[in-house]
């Protein structure tokens, strides 16, 4: 018969080797994110993963301490994430340019409407 014990153990482990592989690919898009909001993105995500860590070892130990530091990390994440989009909407750098193709159509669309004129 399989005791409670042995379930969160084993559920413990998987969500551990979960938040381990969230991790890589969020440092990952960290690195190699294309644009400034996909690096915020990336770090509020990694605030999170960081929180599911330590909740993760608080059941894991049934020390209750380590709930008490996830939910302070976790108003601090979301005070920096305020702030880096504060950042990034004070730079007025948040559209990107149209791709090439939907401005082609564009001026043709804008050709054909001025020859029925």
């Amino acid at each position: 018969m399989i005791t409670p014990a042995a379930i969160v153990a084993v559920a413990s482990s998987a969500a551990l080797v979960i938040l381990g592989l969230a991790l890589i690919l969020t440092v990952w898009r960290v690195v190699a994110g294309p644009t400034l909001p996909d690096r915020i993105l990336a770090l509020d995500m990694l605030t999170g993963i960081a929180i599911g860590f330590i909740a993760v070892i608080a059941v894991k130990t049934g020390f209750s301490l380590y709930i008490d530091i996830a939910i302070s990390l976790g108003l601090v994440g979301f005070l920096a994430t305020v702030a880096f989009a504060r950042f990034v909407l004070s730079r007025g750098n948040i559209k990107s340019k149209p791709p090439a193709t939907a401005a082609n159509g564009n001026t043709q669309k804008r050709r054909a409407g001025g020859k029925k004129r």
